[in-house]
C-alpha cells in the first residue's frame, strides 16, 4: 500500500483535473465504430490512416485509473472522485522499486517525506513525457503522416513528435517536454526522447528523472478505445539499469478538451501537510 498521508497534498493539488471529465462539451456526437445500442465499440478494430497501412492513435485519451480510498489519500478522496491513475504515485507499479543510484535513492526519499510539497506539479511546472501518461487530465493525439502531436489539458503543455526521418539534436537545450524523434515497428510508434531538464519528478512520490535520461516510448492503439503505452528510461546519472513500465489509456469518446492552469487562483500550497511545510 500507498503510505497514508504523503501524496495528499499531491491530490489535492491536482485534483479538479478529474472534475472535467464529464464537464466538457456536452453536445459532442460519438463518431466511429458503434454497438448495436449506439454506444462506442471501444473493441472494434484500431483505425488506420487514409493509406490504410499506418495505425491511427489520434483521439482524446484518458489514463486508466484504481479507486481512490483512504489508504491512497489520507485527505480523503474529494479530490480524485474519478480515481488514481495506475502509476501517478509510483511509476514503477504498487510495491515495487527502481534501481536508484545511492544519491537518487536519498533524495528520492527527502522528496516522499515531504509529501509532494517539492513536486513539479505542485509549483505548477510541466511535467516530463515519461510521467505525462499516467495523468489525472485528458490528452488528445492529432497525427499526420509526418508528426505526432500530444495536447494535454494540464497546463496546456504540448509535445511534438516527427517521424520525418530526422535526427535527434546532438547538443539539445534542455526543456520539459525534451526532443522527439519516432518511427513505426509494425503496428507500434516507438519513440526516442532527450533533451530534457535536470531535477526532473517521474511519479507524486518523487523519482528523480536527469538531463542523462533517454526515453523510449512504445505506443500501441490495441484497438479502438485501447491505448498501450511501453515506457523505457535509461538515466544512467540516477538508475543502475534502464527499466520499464506499461501504462494503458482509454478512448473518451464523448469530450473534448479544456484548458487547465493550476496556479490561476491557486490556494493549495498554504495548506499542504509534510515536514517540509513550515519550511
Amino acid at each position: 500500500m500507498y503510505p497514508c498521508g504523503r501524496i495528499a497534498a499531491a491530490i489535492a493539488i491536482v485534483g479538479c483535473w478529474t472534475l472535467t471529465l464529464s464537464a466538457q462539451w456536452p453536445d459532442i456526437r460519438t463518431t466511429g465504430p458503434l454497438t448495436a445500442s449506439g454506444a462506442p465499440n471501444l473493441e472494434a478494430s484500431a483505425p488506420k490512416l487514409a493509406d490504410g497501412r499506418t495505425p491511427d492513435l489520434s483521439g482524446v485519451w484518458d489514463a486508466d485509473k484504481f479507486p481512490c480510498n483512504e489508504t491512497t489519500a489520507a485527505l480523503g478522496c474529494i479530490d480524485a472522485p474519478q480515481g488514481i491513475p495506475f502509476g501517478a504515485i509510483n511509476i514503477a507499479g504498487q510495491n515495487t522499486e527502481l534501481p536508484m543510484q545511492p544519491w537518487a535513492a536519498e533524495l528520492f526519499k527527502q522528496h516522499r517525506d515531504a509529501a509532494g510539497k517539492d513536486d513539479t506539479i505542485a509549483r505548477c511546472l510541466p511535467v516530463s513525457p515519461a510521467r505525462a501518461w499516467a495523468s489525472f487530465a485528458l490528452q488528445k493525439i492529432i497525427q499526420t503522416r509526418d508528426t505526432v502531436v500530444i495536447l494535454d489539458e494540464y497546463m496546456i503543455q504540448f509535445r511534438q513528435i516527427f517521424l520525418d526521418g530526422r535526427a535527434l539534436p546532438k547538443d539539445p537545450e534542455p526543456t520539459f517536454k525534451g526532443y522527439s524523434i519516432g518511427k513505426w515497428d509494425g503496428e507500434a510508434l516507438v519513440i526516442e526522447t532527450i533533451g530534457l531538464k535536470d531535477n526532473g519528478w517521474l511519479d507524486l512520490q518523487g523519482h528523480p528523472l536527469t538531463d542523462q535520461a533517454r526515453i523510449t516510448e512504445r505506443i500501441r492503439r490495441v484497438d479502438y478505445g485501447h491505448l498501450q503505452v511501453d515506457i523505457t528510461v535509461n538515466d544512467a546519472k540516477a538508475y543502475t539499469q534502464p527499466w520499464t513500465r506499461t501504462v494503458k489509456l482509454t478512448l473518451a469518446p464523448k469530450t473534448e478538451l479544456l484548458e487547465y492552469i493550476c496556479n490561476e487562483n491557486e490556494k493549495s500550497t498554504p495548506h499542504m501537510v509534510g515536514p517540509s511545510a513550515a519550511n
